[in-house]
């Protein structure tokens, strides 16, 4: 009775401890998860490796300037389409001195003044149809932090709007009194819409996640209490992950950017119910064998940590290869989602037993009105220290829908893996025409945004490439060849060198530097296009075959160097995380064929899912294309996440083929695993289709990609290709292990140490 007593306190005492922690772990990570997207950056030249050789054209480039700038560009145009009036050019430059010194948000002292260089230059297009006022914003405070952890760019952009709507009447939408129409835009637009698309990150999307998680929760559940439970772990792993990033990318520690946000919300919320789903569903089967809940829970924990633990492990394993990535935002990405995985990990085995246990012995009240009570039958084995509670019946010859389905693959188990492969590989057939070779700036956003119709309307009326030209720094000595060289590429319209004042300005000399001269190149193509990016491409190599020490940079050039380095990061991060992962699936599982058989499966539903989103982005959603970033994301993703489900069903099958042989234990294993995997890889897919709300092409294409795949691997590879495999290699599929060796009958006890 004593001991009783003391374990009951004991016990008390310890869901207490861990809901206390959890609590101040919430209060603390919900102010830091609202507070990411002010330590975001979205500089991709930011991420750039310094071997780059933008980046060492851009550290070259700063002796030459007194203050490296970021543009904000405002274009105006007539109303009705005709020439600018002198009365509309003198109140725009009015307007454009005037910025300066406007005061700076509420909360914050001093003027714009503090944060721009130079006066402002309102410049006539040489069609007399539009103006083009350039601030420049001094680089280095760009990304200052103002009153209210708003950034210096965004603000700036949002004031300069306001103040054109407010002083000329001018916006996107309308002329006002004076006849303009007005747009923001350049790399500091870019930057403020960026930040304005991803600011749905801290609400939106969160809240439609988690909304559409709850309803799942409730068809798979039918009850009030349970999904609040489940929802309330993710809630609070998400929390701790928040508190984490948060302080580690204010600290510089890590750098993090707006996709890596976005998944790590997912992510945390997908992981977090899927591991809750697998312990509820071992946890409800336990209170169906014994009369207390801790017991049950005893019971469930010791079943499900080694499949969550391996589970996160492999999840984080190839998420860490990322750290392999040349680009600092995939390397970043990393660590981010490891950390959200390990919360996930760490809420669903301390925080959600904790909750689960809260109402002690009447703890069965959170799965009403259907609370499962163990049979007398149960009951009875489960006094039985040496009865394994596997062998009190055999759930495969129930008639639910799984329980069917396990009979059939166990029936025709050659036919269906057969021809479940070749489904796949009929998706993977289309694999070559995904379209991965890099995206416009423009392309970015799938809404109107005011920095891209502005774009649009600069390219209509001035020199496209003359807002960021190409850079070249050169030896002085080699100026006039590699000068004529770049003349001579096909798609460059004017090379200058740069004099301190406009490039090309007449009689002024060039800026030497240590023997150095920047010369500024002006491509027909928009800087921030595909075609400019290939200017740049034939441009290295002529200006290289002049003057293999030239330095070519610019924004072009940052965007060329960013994919080529996602490509490299292709080919070197994937055969790591096959690597990896394969390894961890040996060691789990103890063999060496089912790990082989897992990795394949996977690879192939990665491959098909790739194959099917070809044909998606190319023939029916029209996207132009897309950044090699986003194969690599849906690989690691798909194959660290896909393989998720294979363990969960094959640790259940190891665990059952001791008692019954392996070909009995698929069919028992995915008659109990079918429900709540199928449920988690629902979710899970839900969790990362929400990504599609926000209105940007390279998280639209990560949602597609994963949710489509999540639901191949849960639906197809976990549910009839990997067990109709299995099931036919019969015994073979634990090789080398003793479960290879023998009969069941003969191994039950002399694969005891090997299970160990």
């Amino acid at each position: 009775m004593l001991s009783n007593r003391r374990s009951t306190v004991v016990r008390s005492v310890l869901v207490g401890v861990a809901l206390i922690a959890w609590l101040g772990i919430g209060s603390l990570g919900g102010m830091a998860q609202g507070k990411l997207s002010q330590v975001q950056t979205n500089d991709a030249a930011a991420f750039l490796p310094a071997s780059a050789e933008s980046t060492q054209a851009a550290a070259e480039t700063k002796a030459f300037v007194d203050t490296a700038t970021l543009p904000a560009l405002v274009v105006l145009t007539a109303e009705d389409g005709g020439d600018i009036t002198p009365d509309q050019l003198g109140a725009v430059q009015e307007w454009a001195a005037s910025v300066p010194d406007e005061a700076l948000p509420v909360g914050n002292d001093g003027t714009w003044s503090d944060y721009l260089v130079g006066e402002p230059a309102v410049v006539p297009s040489q069609d007399g149809e539009a103006l083009l006022v350039a601030f420049s914003l001094d680089a280095a405070k760009a990304d200052d932090l103002l009153a209210g952890d708003e950034g210096v760019t965004d603000s700036f952009v949002l004031a300069v709007r306001a103040s054109l709507d407010e002083s000329l009447g001018a916006s996107a939408g309308s002329a006002g009194e004076l006849g303009l129409q007005a747009w923001v835009t350049g790399p500091a637009g870019f930057v403020a819409d960026l930040v304005t698309a991803f600011g749905g990150i801290d609400g939106v999307l969160l809240l439609v996640a988690l909304g559409a998680v709850l309803l799942i929760l409730v068809i798979v559940y039918r009850s009030p209490f349970l999904p609040f439970v489940v929802i309330f772990s993710a809630v609070f792993a998400l929390c701790l992950a928040g508190l984490v990033v948060y302080h580690l990318a204010k600290n510089g520690t890590l750098v993090l950017n707006g996709q890596s946000q976005g998944i790590l919300s997912i992510l945390v919320v997908g992981a977090s119910v899927d591991y809750a789903l697998l312990l509820v569903a071992r946890y409800r089967e336990e209170l169906g064998r014994v009369e207390h809940p801790a017991e049950a829970m005893r019971r469930a924990l010791r079943a499900c940590v080694e499949p969550i633990v391996a589970s996160a492990g492999t999840v984080i394993a190839g998420v860490l290869c990322l750290l392999l990535s040349d680009l600092g935002s995939n390397r970043s990405l990393g660590p981010v989602a490891a950390i959200g995985i390990a919360s996930a990990m760490l809420a669903a085995l301390t925080l959600l037993p904790a909750m689960l246990l809260i109402g002690g012995r009447r703890s069965r009240f959170l799965f009403w009105p259907r609370a499962p009570r163990p049979s007398a039958t149960s009951a009875s084995l489960a006094a039985q220290a040496n009865v394994d509670p596997v062998a009190e019946q055999d759930p495969a010859d129930g008639s639910g829908l799984w329980a069917r389905l396990a009979r059939f693959v166990g029936r025709r188990a050659r036919p269906v893996w057969i021809l479940t492969a070749l489904v796949l590989c009929v998706g993977a057939a289309f694999l070559p025409t995904f379209k991965a070779s890099g995206t416009s700036q423009v392309d970015v956003f799938l809404t109107d945004v005011d920095a891209v119709a502005g774009e649009a309307v600069v390219v209509e009326h001035f020199p496209a490439g003359g807002v960021q030209p190409a850079i070249v720094i050169v030896d002085e000595a080699d100026v006039d060849a590699v000068t004529s060289a770049a003349e001579s590429v096909d798609g460059v319209s004017s090379v200058a060198p740069y004099t301190g004042g406009r490039p090309g300005a007449p009689d002024a000399p060039p800026v030497v530097v240590e023997g150095r001269v920047r010369l500024d190149v002006t491509t027909e193509a928009s800087a921030d296009s595909q075609a400019a990016v290939a200017v740049v491409d034939d441009l290295r190599a002529a200006v290289h075959e002049q003057s293999p020490t030239a330095l070519v940079g610019g924004a072009a050039a940052e965007t060329l160097d960013t994919q080529r380095a996602s490509e490299g990061d292709l080919k070197v991060i994937v055969p790591v995380v096959l690597l990896v992962i394969g390894l961890i699936l040996m060691l789990l599982l103890r063999s060496v064929a089912a790990a082989a058989l897992l990795l394949v499966a996977n690879v192939l539903s990665f491959a098909a899912a790739l194959g099917v989103a070809a044909l998606v982005f190319n023939h029916i959603l029209g996207f132009p294309g897309a950044d090699p970033v986003v194969p690599l994301y849906a690989f690691v993703f798909l194959v660290a996440l896909g393989v998720d489900y294979s363990i969960f069903l094959m640790t259940r099958v190891r665990e059952e083929s001791v008692a019954v042989g392996t070909r009995a234990g698929v069919v028992r294993a995915l008659t109990v695993t079918g429900g709540v995997i199928t449920s988690a890889g629902v979710v899970l897919a839900t969790t990362f289709a929400a990504l599609g709300i926000i209105p940007l092409l390279f998280l639209a294409q990560i949602a597609f990609i994963v949710a489509f795949g999540v639901l191949l691997d849960t639906l197809v590879v976990r549910s009839l290709l990997v067990p109709a495999l299995v099931h036919d290699l019969d015994r073979r599929s634990w090789w080398p292990s003793a479960l290879s060796r023998e009969p069941h009958e003969r191994r039950q006890h002399a694969v005891g140490a090997d299970l160990e």
